[in-house]
């Protein structure tokens, strides 16, 4: 039975190569109209999950679903469904923008006044107009990528699968790239969005998927990873005083449960031992009766590159990772793709 309410769904999902386990079980559902970032070291199982949701490559085992449709059984009703935005794809000599579009827009199906109608609305949106007869092998970085948004929107899909869209963009490119991921969830598209430049990530996703050595390590939003303590359970504070900015330094090292962690214009950034709100009211008591005037206190946020790191050394511990729970169900049979496959 499929659950209509998700736009992806996964469930015991593996795919081996030889002993290499790129995708050791894994299991996460991502609702209609969500952005989710899916984030993970270089040869985490990311890009392999990627292309088995659409439908480039075999599962050894496990269920793949995209809006209720499963993705081996049925990968030409998916491929209607979705956008794929690879890291890499290919583009043609002596071929302009407009000319590119236009091909792969007859390639799925439109024909006529139709089709220039489709090709126009998505240049403007993805801002390829001024572009449109330069040749598309001969583009910026960030210009391609916008080429290649634009051909995985052509056909209007229903999910976007976007392998590092960002990575090699310039800052400007960046937050354009941002912005148009925004108004496509706006309109109620369901991306699945992976990346190495995680606070761009924790700005534009309503979920985070981190992955590591191919299983589900956290699935959750991005606010409750900036709030949450390091690895020992520890939080991170800014304090600003009157004077002397060395002496929040100086009283860390002679005091115990908190460590100087970085020094600031006006003070320093301390570390208290235990993340409960009273060990930090402890903590500015005694700073405050010990001579120093303290102007600012507050807690700060982790950056998601912290938690990330701090998540994977919960398992360099043996702590295990919760992955959220899934539906009981059996996973699938393992698949024997056609001859000729990988």
């Amino acid at each position: 039975m499929t659950d209509s309410t998700s736009a992806i769904r996964v469930h015991n999902l593996y795919r081996y190569f030889g002993q290499l386990k790129a995708v050791n079980g894994i299991s996460f559902e991502i609702p209609h109209g969500s952005v989710c970032g899916f984030v993970g070291a270089n040869g985490a199982g990311k890009t392999t999950t990627m292309r088995i949701l659409a439908s480039l490559d075999y599962p050894t085992m496990g269920l793949a679903e995209v809006c209720g449709i499963n993705v081996v059984h049925h990968p030409e009703e998916v491929r209607r469904l979705i956008g794929w935005m690879p890291d890499h794809f290919g583009n043609y000599e002596h071929m302009t923008v407009l000319e590119y579009l236009d091909f792969y827009a007859r390639a799925f199906g439109y024909s006529g006044k139709e089709r220039r109608m489709r090709v126009q609305e998505v240049m403007e949106f993805t801002d390829l107009i001024p572009l449109a007869e330069r040749f598309s092998n001969k583009l910026s970085k960030g210009m391609t990528q916008r080429l290649c948004l634009g051909r995985a929107l052509l056909h209007d899909p229903q999910v976007l699968i976007m392998d590092e869209p960002a990575a090699g963009l310039d800052p400007k490119a960046r937050v354009e790239l941002k912005h148009l991921i925004r108004v496509l969830a706006d309109e109620g598209k369901t991306i699945f969005i992976s990346s190495h430049i995680l606070s761009e990530l924790g700005e534009m996703c309503d979920s985070l998927l981190f992955v590591n050595a191919g299983r589900i390590v956290h699935h959750g939003d991005a606010d409750s990873l900036k709030h949450g303590t390091d690895i020992t359970g520890g939080l991170l504070y800014d304090v600003q005083i009157v004077g002397d900015p060395g002496r929040v330094s100086e009283w860390c090292m002679v005091n115990p449960h908190v460590e100087f962690m970085e020094s600031r214009k006006l003070g320093g950034r301390i570390r208290i031992e235990a993340g409960d709100p009273e060990k930090a009211a402890d903590v500015l008591a005694r700073m405050i009766r010990d001579g120093l005037k303290v102007v600012e206190f507050h807690r700060e946020q982790r950056n998601l590159e912290d938690a990330f790191i701090d998540m994977l050394g919960r398992l360099d511990r043996g702590e295990d990772a919760q992955p959220p729970a899934m539906p009981q169900q059996e996973a699938e049979p393992a698949f024997t793709p056609p001859a000729g496959t990988n």
